[in-house]
Order: structure tokens, then sequence, then C-alpha cells
């Protein structure tokens, strides 16, 4: 087998051939050399490349020197491509997954071709590097211990508020994306939902030139982003947990009915359990109260 080479500043580097695998590799967000050398060698000496977008992915491995096959595999592919890099996985070749930046299958691509690789009995390795979610959690200032990521929001406004309300008692730290045309309206539904004095930070464009970070509360941090033109960026939102004096009854018995209406009741108790606490077992009980009184 040729052996396969990248470069840092100008010094060659010979990478390892790997083990026939699929290999699930984290990628700067923001500034190439957040990246590590594991998943250089990785990314250098694969078969293989499934890349979101190759354009973009191009652009890193172009900077360390790396002409290792790309392929596009992303949203629209996505049932097509996983059951071709199978084939490849199969065959005894290495691919490496990767998304245009952050860790992949985090709100990106490539969920499919895990499982099928998994259901086959393909190696999978993880090759862990930059997270948007953690980044903007550590530097939040914000609890840490025990937080709960969310995602995107639903880009309807009653459904945005509706997935809100379900998470308004909720004890831990939650983390949001969100884009800059939609901001200001999810904070105004934050400030609705979880009051003008819940403590929240937005981080905008994470490890890049023009990193910012705005805590405060609701209110504040609104009024700070509003006073901003053409805001841009890629956004991380931080909403403090709940303390536990704001369950009482009442919340937990909002909350119940809130997810009886969307889910069954086992589901219900669940999910109340992990957002309050409290126990599963009880709450089903209670969900059955509920149910009967309704």
């Amino acid at each position: 087998m040729a052996q396969n080479h990248y470069y840092i500043k100008d010094h060659k580097f010979t990478a390892p051939s790997p083990e026939p695998a699929l290999y699930i590799v984290s990628t700067p967000i923001g500034n190439l050399r957040d990246i590590t050398l594991r998943a250089l060698e990785v990314l250098a000496s694969v078969d293989v490349i499934a890349c979101e977008d190759t354009r973009t992915s191009g652009i890193l491995l172009k900077a360390y020197g790396i002409e290792t096959h790309k392929t596009s595999y992303h949203e629209h592919n996505a049932a097509q491509k996983s059951q071709s890099l199978l084939k490849d996985l199969q065959a005894g070749k290495s691919v490496a997954l990767i998304s245009d930046a952050g860790t992949p299958l985090i709100s990106d691509p490539g969920q499919r071709l895990v499982a099928l690789a998994a259901d086959s009995n393909i190696n999978i390795y993880a090759i862990p590097g930059a997270s948007a979610i953690l980044s903007g959690l550590v530097s939040s200032g914000i609890a840490t211990d025990e937080f709960m990521f969310i995602g995107f929001l639903p880009t309807k406004a009653n459904q945005r508020e509706m997935k809100l309300r379900t998470l308004q008692n909720a004890s831990q730290s939650l983390i949001f994306y969100e884009s800059p045309k939609r901001i200001l309206k999810t904070l105004e539904v934050v400030r609705l939902v979880f009051g003008a004095d819940r403590q929240i930070c937005l981080s905008r464009e994470l490890t890049k030139l023009h990193e910012s970070h705005y805590r405060g509360t609701a209110d504040e941090v609104l009024a700070e982003l509003s006073a901003i033109d053409n805001l841009r960026g890629e956004m991380v939102l931080i909403i403090a947990g709940a303390s536990e004096d704001e369950w009482d009854e009442a919340k937990v018995d909002a909350l119940l009915v809130e997810l009886m209406g969307q889910m069954s009741l086992s589901k219900a108790a669940g999910e109340a359990a992990k957002l309050t606490g409290q126990s599963k077992r009880e709450l089903y009980q209670r969900s059955l109260q509920l149910g009967s009184n309704g």
C-alpha cells in the first residue's frame, strides 16, 4: 500500500495505514488549527472521506496537504450513498465520515451510515475533536454538571414556543443551535416562557476571529443583540436550568398535560422524569390520574 502524508507548517508526516473501519472524525468548527493529530492521520490514510460538502471540506484538507479521495454524503443523498459506502466497508476499505464542521451526526448527517455499519458488525471508531455544544457550554458560565442538547428549535413560531414550554422547568442546562435570522424571535419566546430573569448565554462565531459571548438575563441579552446591525454567525444558546424550588405540583401537572398531548402516557412520564428529576413511576401514576380527570 502506498504511503500517505499530511503537512503541518511545511513539515511532512507519514500517516500509518488504518484498519478497515468507519471513522467518525470531528473537524474544526471555525479555526482550522483546532484539529487533532490523530484526525489528520486518519484523514490522510483512509481510502475515502465522506464529506457533507466536498468544497467546504476541501479547504481543510488542502490546508494540511491531504489528497485522499472525497465523496459527498449529505441529507439529500444519504439513502443511496450509505449503501455505497457500506459496500466499501464490507469490501475491507476504510472510510472517514466528516461534516462541514464539528462532530458528525450532531445536527448533521451520518446517522443512517453509522446504523448500517453497526448492524453489519463493521468496526466504528470516533475520532474526537471540536464541538460547538461543549465549547459554548464550558464558556457560558452556566452550570455544566447536567445538561441537555436540544439542537435546532422548530422554525414555526407556535411549534417553537410549544417546544420551549415543555422544557421551561427542566433542571438541566439547555443547549440549542440557532440561526442569526431567528435568534431575536427565539429570545423573545425564551423571555416569555422562561421569564425575563432566567440566565442565558449566547455564543456566536465560536473559535473564529469575531467570537462573541453575550451573558446575562434573557432581557439583557435580547437588548444587547437587538442593538447589533446585520447580526451574523452560527450561534449556540445556553439556558440555565430551573432551580429546584421552581417545581411545584401545579407545574408538574402542567408539564405532564403538555407532554401527554404529544406522546403516550409512559413516554410522557419518562420525559417528565428527565426534566424534573422525579420518579417516573410516580409521574406515570399522576399521568393516569390526570388522564382520568380529563
